[in-house]
């Protein structure tokens, strides 16, 4: 018997926001995946606005479990989701995300058994909020500098989730970039599926809130990189916005990769760092 896979959706007035025909994109579209074994769950924060009712007249044609209840964000959501997964899988999409491949969660879940991995990382489609789509290519050798891939094109084994605490809901816009990093760190086994499955909106808080994005990019490398190099606030500050990094700590990160991904893993650093330099200096002229 194929293994479940829960997908976690939080949810907030949708219908106040306009969300109900993404939503609604969402739904339709997992119901004709292929794979047989899905348990769709919604975490509602509590909406009063009528979405609750139409996630009652959904649930009762049998598209998804829904609970609603105070939560304090969307990872906050998600933590309670997880703990409630029976799927051996989890995967987190927003309501306004939905997967066009209809074979791709038959196809990950393959691969990963196959490959005995604990989580799996995908290219993906970004809708901007200016109205473009660009395609987000996944780049784990910068993973330690930016955040490396989409969230949404992830899937995670809930086993690991659960022993290493799930999202820490202190970082409430980056709380999946703190987890990538933490799973690379305990050298837990990636699979890369290659096929673009997922199309995401781009989340506009982080994009509308530069200094706190910034501050908890601070805390997140400070918390993970604390005990294997010495750092400072001046060292965080130009890690977080130019993605320089101190060369002992490079080359400690660099361990974590195989060898004979270092010197791809140095390069791929280096551009991240001039890159990063050079929008910081378009942004100042």
């Amino acid at each position: 018997m194929e293994p479940f896979v829960t997908i976690i959706t939080p949810t907030h007035n949708l219908l106040k926001n306009n969300l109900a025909d993404d939503f609604n994109l969402l739904i339709k579209l997992l119901d004709i995946q292929t794979y047989p074994n899905i348990e769709h769950m919604i975490i509602d924060n509590m909406s009063d606005d009528g979405t609750v009712e139409m996630l009652k007249s959904y649930k009762n044609q049998g598209f998804f479990t829904f609970y609603s209840e105070r939560d304090t964000g969307k990872f906050n959501a998600y933590n309670k989701g997880i703990m409630r997964a029976k799927g051996k899988y989890v995967t987190f999409l927003s309501c306004d995300d939905f997967i066009h491949d209809v074979t791709a969660i038959y196809d990950i879940v393959n691969l990963m058994e196959a490959n005995n991995a604990d989580f799996s990382f995908a290219p993906a489609y970004c809708r901007h909020s200016e109205g473009f789509v660009f395609l987000f290519m996944p780049a784990m050798h910068t993973a330690f500098q930016v955040l490396p891939c989409a969230r949404q094109a992830m899937f995670f084994k809930k086993s690991m989730l659960e022993k290493e605490g799930f999202f820490d809901e202190k970082f409430k816009l980056l709380a999946d970039y703190d987890l990538i990093i933490r799973l690379i760190l305990k050298r837990y086994t990636p699979v890369y599926f290659d096929n673009n499955y997922v199309t995401y909106k781009l989340g506009e808080k982080v994009q509308n809130s530069p200094e706190r994005a910034l501050a908890e990019t601070k805390a997140i490398f400070n918390k993970n990189y604390r005990t294997i190099y010495p750092l400072n606030d001046e060292i965080l500050t130009r890690m977080a916005e130019i993605s320089e990094f101190p060369q002992p700590l490079l080359d400690k990160l660099s361990t974590f990769f195989p060898e004979e991904d270092k010197d791809l893993f140095y390069e791929r650093c280096e551009q991240m760092h001039q890159l990063r330099t050079q929008a910081a200096q378009n942004r100042q002229q």
